[in-house]
């Protein structure tokens, strides 16, 4: 039981990492298991068994809720917008209490609150100027420029998955790849369900350079992080307050379109979905 609990917890963190502004690693937070998958990834050599006893069903599902999932989620995005941000909002926002209570009666220090401000401005700031800065969307040819690339994209999202607040494809979509590699993702889905080795094997030359680059970034910013939580714990679960605050500000900021033409009715339903979230992430968090 608890197993696929796991699993369904990997799903929703797959998923995350698909939309916009949504954080996987916020969405690991929010239900209390971020620690212990960060743990599990830092020490894989000193106790390979147990650590990938804890992380494979994360990975199973957040591999689900990526390939499996990309396309109802690109579905509920065009259809249903609004509601479908508001759910993921709402799971950020669960997140929350838990992290309160990590410095509740501590005494608030100037670092604190620097450390929240820095964090806050790093996905604020980004998020606010987006595409202005860094172009439109771009294409990539095979040959081994992309394949560079790819390793390259691979490793910024994967930080920024890994790293709290921080959406990965959300800077996909900032520096114009976002839709390039969630294209291929599905053409290779498309292939493998259609038995289309031709079109499957174009479609991994590009994405196995960005899966490797995706492994390299976890682990790096995994034992960063690790670092800074033991060495610094009260600020950098200040900055990750910072992060995940400024989340809700980024995811909106990411699609503003949602509510063009938006109704009274679906903004109620909205509000519903927010709570749906909220209450899945409380749910779903990881008690010892």
């Amino acid at each position: 039981m608890n197993f696929l609990k796991d699993v369904l917890r990997g799903v929703l963190i797959g998923v995350a990492n698909v939309i916009p502004g949504v954080s996987g690693g916020t969405i690991a937070l929010s239900m209390g298991i971020y620690e212990k998958i960060l743990f599990a990834i830092n020490h894989l050599k000193k106790d390979l068994k147990g650590s990938m006893k804890t992380l494979l069903p994360y990975i199973i599902g957040i591999i689900a809720g990526i390939l499996g999932l990309s396309f109802v989620i690109e579905f509920l995005l065009e259809n249903f917008p609004a509601p479908t941000i508001f759910a993921f909002i709402g799971l950020i926002m669960g997140g929350l209490p838990p992290l309160g209570d990590r410095v509740k009666g501590q005494k608030v220090k100037w670092t604190y609150i620097v450390a929240f401000l820095v964090m806050l401005c790093l996905v604020v700031i980004p998020t606010s100027l987006g595409s202005s800065i860094f172009g439109a969307e771009k294409n990539l040819n095979p040959g081994f420029a992309s394949i560079v690339i790819m390793f390259l994209l691979g490793i910024l999202a994967s930080s920024s998955m890994v790293v709290p607040g921080v959406s990965g494809s959300m800077m996909l979509m900032i520096f114009g790849f976002y839709n390039t590699i969630l294209s291929t993702v599905n053409i290779c889905v498309k292939a493998l369900v259609t038995f289309d080795f031709s079109t499957l094997l174009g479609a991994l030359q590009m994405i196995i350079p960005f899966a490797i680059g995706v492994i390299v970034g976890i682990f790096l910013m995994a034992k960063i992080i690790e670092k800074l939580l033991k060495r610094y714990p009260l600020a950098t679960i200040w900055g990750i307050i910072g992060l995940v605050v400024a989340s809700a500000f980024a995811i909106l900021s990411s699609n503003k379109e949602m509510f063009v033409g938006v109704t009274w009715l679906m903004l109620l339903i909205s509000f519903v979905a927010f709570g749906i979230g909220f209450f899945i992430a409380k749910k779903m968090s990881y008690k010892e």
